[in-house]
């Protein structure tokens, strides 16, 4: 049997994880085109967006189910194939209801292609014997630059919404067409049962997953206003912050398989997490707008490879099918980031903004404090 670490299913797994990020990033230059469109206010459009959560989480569940009976390669093209087919209808959509249903599907492909890719994913690692996971998530941190930049140059050239979606899903239909022949054939095929609750080591790495995914969704969501709230900088600059965060988030990814290569998991736990509590530290504490943006790119540093792991960790683990594992960490991810800053939002209104970022730090430093428990097998 061919091994699974080849230059081809390589290739295939990093373009997987672009087409994720990329699809998922169109999408964003488009929201405000809806809005108008449908003549929504921001509450019901928050419904709305809802909606792609909830098909994403609900496709996550169903991936690891199917993929632990038929591997991954069907659902990694199905979901690459359905971001780029949904992405014109969310632009046509002419209702609420019409707009609901499209994100929905879309969400849904995309939960299937974010697990199903990352189970591709640890097989292509485990038969390597080397850290590659980072590196793949850097293609996603990618994919997501290159979407939204693609689709506010398309739209700038005055293409119309519906244009420039359609030029979109040409390219993803494009790399998915050289996706396809280089995937594994039957990734974790196994039998046994179809769905096991998150127990043991699998529920811990799901907590952190969790954790993780709400620090990135609170700089995404709340970093700009805890800034701008401190008089730090203007309210034209305030998202200067997210995106030193995103830049520091993808050279980390970058460059994060050799320094787990190099210092190994538990190392790359600590050393990243505390990393991020110090930013999170600096950030709080800064007197300047510049020592602010220090305090963004230490946090995008060490958050950079803490989620690399915890997928190493689940495909490491004995505890649950590996499948099912990494549906499990990426659905408590995506519950972080969809949860979470409406939680923190909630915190916010009752002790202020900063005191809820002081909370982020104490949660991050149960990463740390889990290092040793998660690592112990990888």
């Amino acid at each position: 049997m061919a091994s699974a670490d080849r230059p081809a299913t390589r290739l295939a797994t990093r373009l997987s994880f672009l087409v994720a990020g990329f699809g998922l990033a169109c999408w964003a230059p488009l929201v405000p085109f809806a809005k108008a469109r449908l003549a929504v206010d921001d509450a019901v459009l928050g419904l709305l967006l809802l909606s792609l959560g909830i098909g994403s989480v609900v496709a996550m569940l169903a991936t690891g189910i199917l993929s632990a009976r038929y591997g991954t390669k069907p659902i990694i093209i199905a979901g690459g194939i359905g971001l780029a087919l949904m992405l014109p209808l969310l632009v046509v959509a002419g209702t609420p209801v019409a707009l609901a249903l499209s994100l929905l599907a879309f969400g849904a492909a995309l939960g299937s292609i974010d697990v199903a890719m990352n189970i591709h994913a640890v097989e292509v690692e485990r038969a390597a014997g080397q850290p590659l996971m980072s590196g793949f998530h850097a293609l996603f941190s990618i994919g997501g630059f290159a979407g939204s930049a693609v689709m506010t140059a398309l739209l700038s050239l005055h293409l119309g919404p519906l244009g420039s979606a359609l030029i979109c899903s040409v390219l993803m239909l494009i790399a998915m067409a050289m996706t396809w022949p280089r995937l594994l054939r039957r990734t974790q095929a196994q039998e046994g049962p179809l769905f096991v609750l998150p127990h043991g080591i699998v529920l811990l790495l799901a907590l952190l997953a969790a954790v993780t995914f709400l620090i990135e969704g609170a700089m995404l969501d709340w970093g700009a206003l805890l800034v701008i709230g401190a008089g730090l900088v203007s309210e034209a600059r305030g998202g200067i912050g997210y995106i030193v965060f995103s830049i520091a988030m993808t050279v980390g990814r970058l460059g994060g398989d050799a320094v787990v290569a190099r210092i190994g998991n538990r190392a790359t736990l600590i050393g990243g997490s505390l990393l991020a509590v110090a930013g999170l530290a600096v950030l709080l504490l800064a007197p300047s707008a510049a020592i602010a943006i220090a305090g963004f790119l230490l946090i995008g540093l060490g958050a950079s490879n803490l989620v690399p792991v915890l997928f190493r960790g689940a495909a490491r683990q004995t505890a649950m099918p590996t499948g099912l594992a990494v549906a499990s960490i990426t659905t408590a991810g995506y519950a972080g980031v969809l949860v979470g800053p409406a939680g923190i939002g909630f915190v916010a209104h009752a002790i202020g903004l900063p005191a809820a970022f002081w909370m982020l730090a104490a949660l991050m430093c149960i990463v740390t404090l889990s290092a040793r428990a998660v690592t112990r097998k990888i």
